[in-house]
């Protein structure tokens, strides 16, 4: 999630190392230590979004969603999102990943105003419609905060999309990332604190 620190959640499952002055190598594997959430399903504690650090504002916002616990992939990765650690997430659809580090971006926002004033996080999604989805619900969380998001996907117009990124948005969810970085006068990734 954030661009720093260590921390993996969900992680038993197997990932190839990256090399950073190549390509995955994926001939190279680590297997990783066990998933939180059989740790928490032994402890059978309920938890709150604001017992995993979620602000008091954006705890009334799930309660008025009708979200009144966190799921298993919220509960395991919201509180290392809150820490600023790099995160890989694991969980069926449905189970509540958007917000596990929609949540933890828009935290981010209210606690840095200078922050909201760039365009602060990218969440790639493999198609429009997911994109689509993806935009829609960090919108129903921040939009009482203000928030502004854009899709940028392909078969839209390229002009429509770039007065939108002329806007900054603090979230984008582009599928059409390179054409931007390439013909959007203006924009680009420096100020990126979060990619998803």
């Amino acid at each position: 999630m954030a661009l720093s620190g260590r921390p993996i959640v969900n992680p038993r499952a197997v990932v190839s190392k990256v090399k950073f002055d190549s390509s995955i190598n994926f001939g190279e594997k680590i297997q990783l230590p066990l998933p939180l959430c059989e740790m928490a399903e032994e402890n059978e504690v309920t938890q709150t979004f604001k017992g995993l650090g979620v602000c008091e504002e954006l705890a009334e916002v799930c309660d008025n969603l009708g979200w009144k616990t966190p799921s298993k992939i919220q509960a395991e990765a919201i509180p290392h999102a809150l820490q600023g650690k790099d995160l890989i997430g694991l969980a069926p659809t449905g189970s509540g990943k958007t917000a596990a580090f929609a949540l933890p971006i828009i935290q981010s926002l209210l606690e840095s105003p200078k922050a909201s004033q760039a365009f602060i996080a990218c969440v790639l999604s493999p198609t429009r419609e997911l994109a689509i989805q993806i935009a829609e619900q960090f919108e129903a969380l921040g939009s009482s905060f203000g928030l502004k998001c854009a899709v940028v996907v392909g078969g839209v117009d390229m002009m429509q999309q770039a007065i939108a990124l002329a806007k900054r948005p603090q979230v984008g969810t582009p599928g059409r990332l390179v054409d931007h970085l390439s013909n959007t006068k203006g924009f680009s990734l420096r100020m990126l604190k979060y990619l998803v």
